[in-house]
């Protein structure tokens, strides 16, 4: 069937719109890219208009801890390890020696807790020091990343501020006791700022360093209570202490060897022989170096039997230690102690047998 007159008419008048509407639209368009400015604004999608700043911006620094006065207190806390506290019990040992023969009982155990809290603060100062000094390098470990300094829950500058509070609280509590105990920890703080700063790095300085902090604790809690401490008691607890720093390098550097796990960068300059060797011949003036002194216990308490019978869980606790040691297998000297329960069966054995010698 032929189209009418006014249907052709229609046809081409629909023809005509449909070619005006799509220059007009092409028109459009191209004045849009000319000029994007004056282009429509296309809505985006919520979720892109969120992402694409963090896009262009820099990497967001840790979050200051600052903004939670709460996780703030709670990380400097952390970061001042209280759980390291208990290396600390080496200032009873002189006041538990002395005990026996003290004519103030009770001074003598104030002053020793008096030490043991000035140490713990003074200690902790360190540790929050230490943390700050290394924040770049524990960022980038898998585990220390996690520590609240390096995670950014307590600021760098807050941390130093922390530290000198602490040690100045130490210093403090010090001045009760005696002004002898407010010089070692002056000595102490001074010997491990120049751990921390650098000497972590130099071989065997390192270990000294690491050891004499052992036997300043002992020293600490003797000057406390003004106690004239043994030769040998002093032996034993310098070479006590570098047995089991030259024992725990061991074992980390044995771990490294087996499953390649990452290790200090000091420990790169040791060789596992050598620090068998430290490890051994610490451990040889150790035994012997007690043996004599519970010799001098003996004569010195009447001809206690006891005080050589405390030879016997003192020497195997020693190997049993070097077990672990030797295993690759020993972390911190406190975290073996609270985890070894024959460990610590035999240093309860020791601690009676010495106290019968002191006291039957």
């Amino acid at each position: 069937m032929s189209e009418t007159t006014d249907e052709r008419t229609e046809k081409a008048t629909d023809d005509a719109s449909s070619a005006a509407a799509d220059e007009a639209s092409q028109a459009e368009a191209e004045s849009a890219a000319a000029d994007p400015a004056s282009a429509e604004p296309v809505a985006a999608d919520p979720a892109e208009k969120a992402q694409a700043p963090a896009d262009n911006a820099e990497p967001a620094a840790p979050a200051a801890g600052s903004t939670n006065p709460v996780a703030l207190l709670l990380g400097v806390v952390k970061t001042a390890r209280p759980k390291q506290w208990v290396k600390n019990v080496l200032v009873f040992a002189a006041p538990f020696f002395a005990f026996s023969k003290a004519t103030n009982r009770t001074e003598l155990v104030i002053d020793a807790v008096i030490a043991f809290v000035a140490f713990s603060l003074t200690a902790s100062s360190v540790y929050l020091i230490n943390d700050a000094v290394d924040v770049d390098a524990d960022r980038a470990h898998p585990t220390k990343r996690n520590r609240p300094i390096a995670a950014g829950i307590v600021p760098v500058p807050v941390a130093y501020g922390a530290a000198v509070v602490f040690l100045l609280a130490g210093l403090a509590v010090s001045f009760t006791a005696s002004w002898h105990l407010a010089v070692v920890l002056a000595v102490y703080e001074a010997v491990q700022l120049g751990y921390c700063f650098g000497l972590k790095h130099q071989p065997v300085v390192d270990l000294a360093i690491v050891g004499s902090g052992f036997l300043m604790r002992s020293i600490a809690g003797g000057v406390a209570g003004g106690i004239a401490m043994s030769q040998w008691f002093l032996l034993v607890t310098a070479f006590g202490s570098l047995f089991m720093v030259a024992g725990k390098r061991y074992a980390e550097i044995m771990l490294f060897e087996r499953t390649g796990a990452k290790i200090r960068s000091s420990l790169k300059k040791y060789s596992a022989s050598y620090l068998r060797f430290v490890w051994a011949t610490s451990a040889a003036i150790l035994i012997m170096s007690y043996c004599l002194w519970a010799f001098e216990i003996r004569q010195a308490e009447h001809d206690s039997l006891w005080a050589v019978v405390s030879m016997v869980p003192f020497v195997i606790a020693v190997l049993r230690y070097a077990v672990d040691v030797d295993g690759g297998n020993a972390g911190a000297p406190d975290e073996i102690a609270l985890r070894d329960r024959v460990l610590q069966v035999l240093g309860l054995t020791w601690v009676v047998t010495l106290f019968l010698s002191f006291y039957l």
